[in-house]
Formats: structure tokens, C-alpha cells, sequence
């Protein structure tokens, strides 16, 4: 076992562990991120006619997908952290394959065509993690080159838009005429209300809905309190037992669902396997007229992809010096995007969305977990997950949004700290970036506000502070020595800048 374990990184005195806690840490990282597999469906299939159909499809793509990238990252980076499919990236996933099919955005994509634009996506990464500039990768230049200010604001953004998903996927915070958004009204127990779920498209929910999350959510809470490992999942538990009294859990599920080798037979060559969908975007092509928009989506799905990235691996690495170094950069950065990357490609072939590093690994992290065996295990525990299906399908909207919000919870709680608040531009900036991403419903909209306001500013002040040198400098006294001011913004960030301008001011559909 132990020369098996070390093939993954394992050195119990380098790295201050043991194989028992590195298996109870992958177990823990598992448990905290196991909704995914319940989770990932609903958002991906949210406004599809066959919802039905192709859940179980979509449930064995989300779950090969996550061994895949966990493999990926426990062989190669050999890093404690575990992947799946991203949230808010699946929620664009299902925006490109309901909203745009329907016509909203005046071009209809497919799915195989909505799948092929998240390999490119992926292929682009590949190779934005390969290729070196002077030493660095480019996408270690991104990470090096980002105001401060912005990066550290990304995490507490992200966790928050989770939340909120959270919040209206229960039925928690539901449309306002009057405010746009409101709380719901539990006075109204058994009627339905209609509520927003984020993309346009219509959900009812129940008071009784919302009162489940809510239930969820605070189980979760209190069983984190004491420390019990697992709480997100045993919140999620709980939630479904609540529910089934309520008419919330539907444990029709149970009855037919134990079909796990059709379904697998099923999802490698039947009429509704997202499996290789992307193949059938070659012999379509792309709508006419959607090219500008494929490569809009494109770019916002790789610039998603590696700030949510960058921020989930600091947050979950940065201080540890086991995992980190001085500067709270990841060992072994350059190999885990890399792994990012090629699971990514492995997640459009497979038939989920861009597959990326997930905060849960904190989780796992701080269970003790040091090496790629903690990888290993959350691995192996997606790999059985894959046979327990329908205890999976069972679990209703109500209780992952109480995992959703409590994602959001863990992700202020770690890093709001960290929000670099020491001025008035660069709080700004955090600012922006938080409020924008959860207001907007959009992640690339809250980095990109955050990006343009800090350069913009910070330009500005630079000019102002640059006049004021020049002048005081012409009427300084001989020999008396005046600070310059130092150009704050990086070319990283203007480059960055000036396609998040593009991105807001070109419009998406010619």
C-alpha cells in the first residue's frame, strides 16, 4: 500500500501524514461534494423537455467526469484536491442548451453543439497550460499578473452566486413585481408560487420547499458544529427524510431506478446519452450567424474556468506551507491546470460540463489530507457512487440547495479574510467583483467589473499621482530626493482587461 501510496506524492515526513488520514480525508472531500452528482443534472437539464430521459446519462457522465479529473490530480499534480463538474459553469451549460435551443438569444444551439463549445474551451486550456513564456505557463502568468484586490475577491464572489442558486432553486428568495426579488411567503404552505430560477425559465416551488432547505441548511450547520464529518451530505440526508412527509421527496425513484448496467449500456449507445454528443456538432456545424457568439462563449467558459481555478486552489492550498508556497501559491501549480485542462476536455467527450478543481477539497484539506491518495480515495468513492443511483434521484431540488448555500457559507467563511480591503481602489474593485457576480447572476461578469474598475482607477491615480511628481519635481530644491509613483496594473491585467471589454461591449449575437 505505502509504495502504491507513493506514486501519489505520499512522504509521511515530508508531507506531516499518514495513509489512514489521507483515506479519511478523500472520504471526507467525497461526502462534502457528493451533491454534485444530484446537482449537476438538475442544473444541465433545468429546461429540457426530456428531462427525465436523460438524467441518468447525465448523472454517469458527472460522476466519470469526476474520476477522471480526480485520477488526473492525484496522479499528476499530486495534490490533495478533487474535481467535478463546476457550478455556475453547468448553470451555463444549461443556459447554452435551454435558453439559446429555445431561440432567446436569436441563435438555437443543440446540445452536441453546446458540449463541443466546452472542448474547445478545454482545448484551449490545454494549451494555455502548456505553453511557457520565459519559464512560466501563461496561465501562471494570469495568476502571478491579477490585482490582488480582484483575485482575492473571486472566491467570496463564486461562494455566494452558489448560494443564491441555492436560495432560488429551493424557493427561498422568489420574483417581486414591485423589488424584482423577494422572500418567500410561508404563510402560503401548500400553494404554489412562481419563482425565478436565474436563466429566464419558470420553476414552481412550494413554501414547504423553501422550509426544507432551510431545515437542511441548518442540520448541515449544527452537525459542522460538532465537528461530525460528512455534514453536508447527512444534511442532504436529513432534508430528503424531512420532505417525504411533506410531498417534497418523490420516492417514485426507488421503484424502477435500479437499473445501473441498462442505464450504463444506455449511456455509451443509447437515444439519450450525452456521451461523444459533441461528434454530432461536425456534422451540423454551428448555426449561421452564431460564429461571434460561439467564440464569446468560448472565451467566457475559459476565463470562468481559470479564475474560479485560481481562487478555489489558493483557498484551499494558500497558508498550508505543506501545499503552498510563501506566496500562497500551490505546489505543483503548472501540473494542476494541467490536470484542470485535460478533464475538462474529458468532461465534454464524457457529457457534463467543464470539469474544474472544487472548494470542497478544502474539506479533505482540512481533515489532514497532504497528497494525491486524498484524490485517490475521493475518487474510488465516486466510482461506487455510480452504482447507488437512484438513492441519488431520489434526493429533491430542496435539499442540494441546502448544500448550495452552505457551499456559499464555507466559501465567505474561508476567504472573506482574505479580501484585500487596505484601499480605497482596490476595495473598490473587491467590491465590485463580489456584488456584480451574485447581482448579475454571471461570474465573468463580477471578475470582469472587478478587472476594469481596478485598472480604470488605478490608472487614473497613477496619471494624477504622475502629474503631481512631475510638477513637485520642477519645484523641489537641488538635491532633494521625491518618490515616483510605481505603475500599479500589469500588462496581464490590461490584456485581461481589454478582452472583458470586448466581452461586455461587443454584442454576443450577430
Amino acid at each position: 500500500m505505502k509504495k502504491f501510496a507513493k506514486l501519489l506524492g505520499y512522504d509521511p515526513i515530508e508531507k506531516q501524514t499518514n495513509v489512514k488520514t489521507e483515506i479519511v480525508a478523500g472520504i471526507v472531500t467525497f461526502l462534502a461534494m457528493a451533491y454534485i452528482l444530484t446537482v449537476n443534472p438538475a442544473q444541465i437539464l433545468v429546461g429540457m423537455e426530456q428531462k427525465a430521459a436523460y438524467w441518468p446519462s447525465v448523472f454517469i457522465a458527472t460522476a466519470l467526469g469526476a474520476i477522471v479529473g480526480t485520477l488526473l490530480m492525484a496522479f499528476l499534480a499530486k495534490m490533495p484536491l478533487a474535481q467535478a463538474s463546476g457550478m455556475g459553469l453547468n448553470s451555463m451549460l444549461g443556459g447554452l442548451i435551454a435558453l439559446w435551443a429555445a431561440g432567446t438569444y436569436g441563435v438555437r444551439f443543440t446540445i452536441g453543439q453546446a458540449y463541443l463549445m466546452v472542448l474547445i474551451s478545454g482545448l484551449i486550456f490545454l494549451a494555455l497550460s502548456l505553453i511557457k513564456i520565459k519559464g512560466k505557463t501563461f496561465r501562471e502568468l494570469v495568476f502571478d499578473g491579477m490585482p490582488v484586490a480582484v483575485r482575492s475577491a473571486i472566491s467570496v464572489g463564486i461562494g455566494l452566486f452558489i448560494a443564491y442558486i441555492g436560495f432560488q432553486n429551493a424557493g427561498i428568495i422568489v420574483t417581486n413585481d414591485y423589488t424584482q426579488v423577494g422572500f418567500v411567503n410561508f404563510s402560503i404552505w401548500e400553494n404554489t408560487q412562481i419563482i425565478n430560477n436565474g436563466n429566464g425559465l419558470p420553476m414552481v416551488a412550494a413554501a414547504k420547499t423553501a422550509a426544507v432547505a432551510l431545515i437542511g441548511l441548518f442540520l448541515i450547520a449544527i452537525l459542522d458544529k460538532l465537528k461530525i464529518k460528512g455534514s453536508i451530505i447527512f444534511g442532504i440526508i436529513g432534508a430528503t427524510i424531512v420532505g417525504i412527509p411533506l410531498g417534497v421527496t418523490n420516492l417514485e425513484a426507488l421503484k424502477d431506478g435500479w437499473k445501473f448496467w441498462e442505464n450504463f449500456a444506455n449511456f455509451f449507445g443509447g437515444e439519450n446519452s450525452v456521451f461523444l454528443s459533441f461528434t454530432d456538432a461536425f456534422k451540423t456545424g454551428f448555426p449561421t450567424g452564431s460564429a461571434f457568439t460561439v467564440i464569446m462563449v468560448v472565451i467566457t467558459m475559459c476565463m470562468i474556468d481559470m479564475f474560479d481555478t485560481m481562487g478555489t486552489i489558493v483557498g484551499c492550498c494558500g497558508g498550508n506551507r505543506v501545499l503552498s508556497d510563501e506566496n500562497n501559491k500551490p505546489h505543483n501549480y503548472g501540473k494542476i491546470m494541467i490536470c484542470d485542462a485535460v478533464a475538462t476536455c474529458s468532461g465534454a467527450v464524457l457529457g457534463t460540463s467543464t470539469v474544474t478543481t472544487f472548494v470542497e477539497s478544502g474539506a479533505g484539506v482540512s481533515a489532514g489530507g497532504r497528497t494525491g491518495l486524498t484524490a485517490f480515495t475521493t475518487a474510488c468513492m465516486f466510482f461506487l457512487a455510480m452504482f447507488a443511483m437512484p438513492l441519488f434521484a431520489v434526493i429533491p431540488g430542496a435539499a442540494t440547495a441546502a448544500a448550495l448555500i452552505y457551499v456559499g457559507v464555507l466559501m465567505m467563511k474561508n476567504n472573506v479574510k482574505n479580501v484585500d480591503f487596505s484601499s480605497a481602489i482596490n476595495a473598490t474593485a473587491a467590491f465590485l467583483t463580489i456584488v456584480v457576480m451574485v447581482l448579475s447572476y454571471s461570474i465573468t461578469k463580477g471578475i470582469g467589473m472587478g478587472m476594469i474598475s481596478y485598472t480604470v482607477m488605478s490608472s487614473i491615480a497613477y496619471a494624477i499621482d504622475f502629474i503631481k511628481y512631475s510638477v513637485q519635481k520642477k519645484k523641489a530644491a537641488e538635491g532633494e530626493e521625491l518618490e515616483k509613483p510605481v505603475w500599479p496594473v500589469s500588462i496581464v491585467s490590461i490584456v485581461v482587461t481589454a478582452l472583458f471589454l470586448v466581452y461586455f461591449f461587443v454584442p454576443v449575437a450577430l
